[in-house]
């Protein structure tokens, strides 16, 4: 059956639509002064999650300066460092996205995420000897886990960025994504995990006097699982999906409006986010949940 002249009508204005969206999307991506605009305001929006993260750290050391390094001040001042390293990157993306070897761009965008990943994932490590220890399992082997899990992420990341650099092989660069993804589905399953056994705990805890502390807790463990859960599960998707479509490729100059939103919704809102949930300082007498890192 022949469609009506309407309905006919109705498929040619969307198409025209569809057309004048891609052309405006194109001529967006393509425009120097969107490029501009949308890499210096991700620069300073990461510069004022960086500064944020070092007052924090500051204020804690202020107030507890005869302990060393603890999990809260390691915490802030990695969020310091990779905000501080985005900031930078994205304040110099003429150049960044615009290297001759495309291998540099891909370490100076990739190398603040696996860091991101290692500065959250403490979270996850911090929950695990809090829950371990309410359970009364051993927790001396969390510290190495964390930080063999993370050894072998760096080192299989290197050995990618190695063989890009010396070898032109085109199929290399969607695994580098993949593997990318695939670090992200494992901070997603470490706050599903601990940020859940940890919620569900405390949630089922039997009466005790300080309540207000304890649903200040829940709301703390709740909140952060499920901010963290979300922005580690859009990176996953995104970058799984770009691995397959050039068109929604993080890594090129011309795909401003997709790298701004990107970059917001996986990094400086939810750092932005837990670091005021987080904002509360250590009591003077600092209890065994803000114990120096040996």
């Amino acid at each position: 059956m022949l469609p009506s002249p309407e309905m006919a009508a109705a498929v040619a204005a969307a198409g025209g639509l569809a057309t004048a969206l891609r052309g405006l999307w194109e001529e967006v991506n393509e425009a120097p002064a969107w490029q501009d605009g949308a890499f210096v305001s991700l620069s300073a929006a990461y510069a004022l999650v960086s500064a944020v993260a070092l007052v924090q750290l500051i204020r804690i050391q202020v107030r507890v300066p005869e302990f060393g390094w603890t999990t809260q001040k390691v915490f802030h001042l990695m969020n310091f460092i990779v905000n501080g390293f985005r900031a930078i990157v994205f304040g110099f993306h003429a150049h960044v996205f615009l290297f001759q070897t495309k291998v540099y761009t891909l370490v100076l965008l990739d190398l603040p995420g696996l860091l991101f990943f290692s500065t959250y994932t403490l979270l996850v490590l911090f929950w695990a000897e809090i829950y371990h220890q309410a359970k009364n399992l051993p927790t001396d082997k969390l510290r190495i886990i964390y930080l063999s899990v993370n050894g072998v992420i760096y080192v299989i990341q290197i050995c990618i960025w190695i063989y890009l650099g010396t070898n032109d092989n085109p199929l290399l660069k969607p695994v580098s994504k993949i593997f990318i993804s695939v670090v992200s589905l494992l901070a997603i399953l470490g706050f599903l995990i601990y940020g859940g056994r940890l919620f569900f705990m405390l949630r089922h805890l039997p009466f005790v006097s300080n309540m207000k502390g304890r649903r200040k807790k829940l709301y703390e463990v709740g909140t952060v699982t499920s901010i963290c859960f979300t922005c580690f599960l859009i990176r996953c998707i995104v970058v799984a999906v770009s691995s397959f479509h050039p068109d929604l490729s993080l890594e090129v100059l011309d795909h401003p409006i997709l790298d701004f939103f990107y970059y917001m919704l996986t990094e400086i809102l939810p750092s932005a986010l837990v670091l005021f949930i987080l904002r509360k300082l250590p009591p003077k007498q600092v209890s065994s949940l803000h114990r120096p890192i040996r």
